[in-house]
C-alpha cells in the first residue's frame, strides 16, 4: 500500500507537469493567434486554443515514457555514450509517433485551417515537414528537465549526507573528548582517596560513597552533549564534597550564579575540569590553600561562566604560551565543535596570583 505522503508529493509531481504543458498550450497559442491577425480568413483564438491544448496535452501524456527513458537512460558520467543513441533514436520515434496522434486529432478539429487533405498520409507529411524538428527539440527539452531536476537531487541527497556525517563525526569527537575527562577525573579522584587511607580512614570511606554518588551521575549522563546549568552544578557539587574532604580548610568555595541561568543550557561536565585544574594548578601548591569563585550571568543572548581563584597564578602571567592539560585543552576542543565562532574561551591571570577562565557561549534553555 502507497504511503499518503509518498502518493500526494507523487499527485503534485503530476499536476505540476500537467500545469506546465498547460502553459505551453496557452504561450503556443497566444503566438498563433499574432499571426492569425494577418491571415485573409482569421481564426477565433479559442478554435486556436483548442488546438495548441490539444497538442500540449499529447504531450503530456508522452511525458511519463520521455521521464522513463531520461530516468533510464541518464548522461551521467561513463553512461552518456550508452544513452545519447537512445535519446536521438527515442526523440525522432516519439515525435514521429506524436505528429501521428496531431495529424489524427487536429484535422478533425479543422487545423491546419483553410486546408484539406486528399488522405492521411498526405496530412501526415504536412505535419512532420512542418513539426518535427519542433517535436524533437520538445523530447530534448523535457529530457533536459529531467537530467536538471535528477542532478539537483542527487547534489541535495549528497550535501544532506555530508552534513550528516559531519554531524556524527563531530558528535564522536565530542564523545569521545568527554570520555577522556573520566578516567582523568576518575584517576584523581582515587588517588586523593589513597591519600586518605591511611590518614583518615574514615573519611575516606566517605569519600569512596561520595565518589560513587558522582560517578552514578556522570554515567547518567553519559550520552548527552548538553545539560541544564542546574545539573551541571549539582554535579560540581558533588565533586567538591570530595575535594573540601582533601583539603579541609584550605578550600573555599563561593558561587555567584543568577537564578536566570539554571535553566541555560550547557555542555556537560563542563565546569568539573576547570574547576579541577584551579585546584590542582592554583590552590594546591600553596600551604594555605585559597579560593575558587564560579560564576553565571546572563547577557542577552549570551551565557557567561567564569571560574576563578587566588592561586599561586601563572608564571609571568605569561596565558599565551600556557601549557594547557587535558581539562583546558578539552574544554576547548569541545566549545569548538559544539558552537564554532559563537563562543569565547579566555584565560588571564587576576592580579599578582590568580587565575580566571571566562567562558561565553549562546544562550538557550534547556529541554526539560
Amino acid at each position: 500500500m502507497i504511503q499518503e505522503p509518498k502518493l500526494n508529493r507523487k499527485m503534485a509531481k503530476w499536476i505540476a507537469i500537467w500545469a506546465v504543458w498547460t502553459l505551453f498550450g496557452f504561450f503556443f497559442a497566444s503566438q498563433f493567434a499574432l499571426q492569425n491577425q494577418l491571415s485573409r480568413n482569421p481564426v477565433s483564438f479559442w478554435q486556436i486554443l483548442l488546438w495548441q491544448m490539444v497538442s500540449g496535452y499529447v504531450w503530456f501524456a508522452l511525458s511519463p515514457l520521455i521521464i522513463y527513458l531520461a530516468r533510464k537512460f541518464p548522461f551521467e558520467t561513463g553512461k552518456w555514450k550508452k544513452s545519447l543513441p537512445v535519446h536521438l533514436a527515442a526523440g525522432v520515434l516519439i515525435a514521429l509517433f506524436q505528429q501521428v496522434i496531431d495529424t489524427f486529432m487536429l484535422t478533425r478539429l479543422g487545423y491546419p485551417p483553410n486546408r484539406q487533405f486528399a488522405s492521411f498520409p498526405e496530412a501526415y507529411q504536412f505535419f512532420v515537414y512542418i513539426n518535427l524538428h519542433l517535436s524533437i527539440l520538445i523530447y530534448w527539452g523535457v529530457v533536459g528537465i529531467k537530467s536538471a531536476f535528477s542532478y539537483y537531487q542527487k547534489y541535495r541527497e549528497r550535501e544532506l549526507q555530508t552534513s550528516q556525517l559531519e554531524a556524527r563525526l563531530a558528535t564522536s569527537r565530542l564523545q569521545v573528548l568527554k570520555m577522556q575527562l573520566h578516567p582523568h577525573f576518575l584517576f584523581n579522584t582515587l588517588n586523593a582517596i589513597s591519600e586518605l587511607i591511611h590518614k583518615d580512614p574514615d573519611a575516606a570511606e566517605q569519600m569512596i560513597g561520595d565518589l560513587s554518588d558522582l560517578l552514578r551521575m556522570s554515567f547518567e549522563k553519559l550520552e548527552v552533549q548538553e545539560i541544564s546549568l542546574k545539573q551541571e552544578l549539582e554535579f560540581l557539587r558533588k565533586y567538591l564534597e570530595i575535594e573540601q574532604m582533601r583539603f579541609q580548610e584550605r578550600l573555599k568555595v563561593e558561587m555567584r550564579i543568577a537564578p536566570e541561568t539554571l535553566d541555560a543550557c550547557v555542555p556537560n561536565m563542563i565546569l568539573q575540569p576547570l574547576v579541577e585544574n584551579a585546584i590542582k594548578h592554583g590552590l594546591a601548591p600553596r600551604s594555605e590553600g585559597g579560593k575558587i569563585e564560579i560564576g553565571a550571568t546572563r547577557n542577552n543572548g549570551s551565557l557567561r561562566l567564569t571560574v576563578s581563584d587566588n592561586g599561586i597564578g601563572v608564571p609571568f602571567g605569561d596565558t599565551k604560551n600556557l601549557h594547557e592539560g587535558v581539562g583546558l585543552s578539552n574544554t576547548r576542543r569541545r566549545l569548538r565543535h559544539l558552537y564554532g565562532d559563537k563562543h569565547k574561551f579566555d584565560l588571564e591571570t587576576a592580579g599578582k596570583n590568580g587565575f580566571i577562565v571566562n567562558l561565553t557561549i549562546p544562550y538557550s534553555e534547556a529541554k526539560n
